[in-house]
């Protein structure tokens, strides 16, 4: 049953209290939504520099094998600079910063090599690492196309969100300064459900952003544990090679296996995850909803309805009933929407009358009629013809409550069945006036005809129409109209007299 909600009166959405800090409820959060792909970016660029310090390692030795001691020297160079993004590796021993100064090390102990296997490390070890380098490039592409778009989707989604929200800040302004004169696409209460609608599509956005940085986050770990995999095959297979070389060789490299192959899977992983916990997605923590997001004028008395809910009203064509959402907001429109689902379908109303311009009849039964112009076509609106609305409530009750809180908005409220005019009525140019436009107000419904009206008195008419032909003035009669058994026409017996 609808019922009417006084503007100053509290509903049910979500309100939430201001904090100094980023609260995920906000509805625009405090936040980089592609921090964490730029994170994983950065990740991948480390890992792919210390495959290129191996690939350029593997190179030097193969040249090191035809210049002896001179190449060992270009060798160490390769890997004397500190690893580019070495923060994301752990520098304490048994990681992957460890594995490059034991490099280090042993290269600078070796002093000769073999010429003969430099053939050998080119065909087989660097093509390893090259494969590799590549992977990392590949996964780096796809972070970048799928994480990072869906970041800036998020992004676009809070700018369109922003912006509305915004849009509701300064309507809703101009209602409270203008008294509630706003115009029917500027109501504060469309905007409100119209920002709902954007924030819909913004979670949306945030909520499979979120799933794909999460799906990333958990594939990291396995590729990074391939990834130390083939270092440590590459190594492993650089090692075969090099056990025919001196003893001196053949133990530094072994040094050097033995400390990669040392480098659990997730040990750089697990240190990675400790050292950025804050940055991380906690996949434990829930998704945002609508329901639990609070903005900015969310709770104005402008966008409270004084009453809301389901009436059935006649088509003007079939004469069936259908059912739609209707809404008496504070700016004083009676709004007409399909549903009141904010969310699948952006809220437009379907028609919407300015009661200040309407006039309404008296209620019968659980029918009551309004006739008004529908401004809800924007400049379109100023061309189209009045109609009169047959509204259905569902229980007598309810039709009296629409009625009364319309009543108390409208410019005009009759309780009397205006009857056909007669040829008096006529104005002197042959077409029917005001006063007859008036009194067949509910004669397409009764279907009465013949039947000569009083004529009206001058306040009457004034209250039409400033421009209506003059007539006489008599005082005003009741004339019950025969009813028609048609759903939704109007029944019982109305007064000319203004609201």
């Amino acid at each position: 049953m609808a019922s009417p909600t006084a503007p100053h009166q509290q509903t049910n959405l979500p309100t939430r209290t201001a904090t100094n800090t980023t609260d995920p409820d906000d509805a625009i959060p405090d936040e980089d939504s592609s921090e964490t792909t730029k994170l994983f970016n950065e990740r991948l660029q480390a890992w792919k520099h210390a495959c290129g310090y191996l690939e350029d390692y593997i190179t030097a030795t193969e040249k090191m094998h035809h210049a002896h001691q001179k190449e060992y020297e270009r060798v160490l160079k390769t890997v004397s600079n500190p690893l580019k993004e070495g923060h994301h590796f752990d520098q304490t021993l048994g990681g992957i910063a460890g594995l490059f100064d034991n490099i280090r090390s042993n290269t600078q102990g070796m002093a000769t090599s073999h010429g003969e296997t430099a053939k050998t490390l080119k065909g087989s070890i660097l093509p390893i690492f090259e494969r590799l380098h590549t992977e990392i490039k590949n996964k780096t592409k796809e972070l970048t196309k799928g994480a990072g778009k869906g970041a800036k989707a998020v992004d676009k989604a809070r700018n369109t969100s922003q912006k509305h929200i915004e849009l509701l800040g300064q309507h809703t302004a101009a209602f409270d300064s203008s008294s509630g004169a706003v115009k029917s696409h500027e109501d504060p209460y469309i905007l409100q459900r119209q920002v709902y609608h954007r924030l819909s599509k913004q979670v949306l956005e945030e909520n499979n952003n979120r799933d794909d940085m999460l799906s990333v986050q958990s594939h990291f770990a396995q590729f990074e544990a391939h990834v130390v995999s083939t270092f440590q095959n590459g190594l492993a297979q650089f090692n075969s090679i090099m056990q025919n070389q001196t003893e001196q060789t053949r133990n530094s490299y072994g040094d050097m296996i033995g400390v990669a192959q040392r480098i659990t899977p997730d040990f750089e992983w697990n240190g990675f995850v400790k050292r950025n916990q804050h940055l991380l997605i906690d996949p434990n923590a829930p998704k945002r909803a609508v329901e639990q997001i609070g903005f900015a004028n969310q709770d104005h008395r402008a966008t409270q309805p004084l009453i809301a809910g389901s009436l059935e009203r006649k088509g003007k064509l079939m004469k069936s009933y259908s059912t739609s959402f209707y809404a008496v907001t504070p700016s004083r429109y009676l709004h007409e929407f399909k549903t009141d689902d904010d969310f699948a379908k952006d809220p437009h109303p379907e028609n919407s009358l300015y009661l200040p311009d309407c006039m309404i009849g008296a209620v019968d039964g659980v029918k009551f009629n309004v006739k008004g112009k529908d401004t809800s076509k924007g400049l379109m609106s100023k061309m189209s013809m009045g109609h009169e609305y047959h509204f259905r409530a569902h229980t007598p009750q309810d039709a009296q409550k629409w009625h009364d809180i319309i009543a108390s908005q409208v410019g005009q409220a009759t309780n009397e069945t205006p009857t056909s005019p007669t040829g008096s009525a006529a104005s002197p140019t042959g077409s029917v006036g005001e006063e007859g436009a008036y009194q067949s107000f509910h004669q397409g419904e009764t279907g009465t005809t013949g039947t000569t009206a009083a004529p009206m008195t001058a306040s009457e008419k004034d209250g039409l129409s400033s421009s209506a032909e003059p007539s006489t003035a008599s005082p005003t009669t009741t004339t019950q109209v025969p009813e028609k058994d048609v759903a939704g026409a109007s029944q019982g017996v109305y007064t000319a007299d203004k609201a």
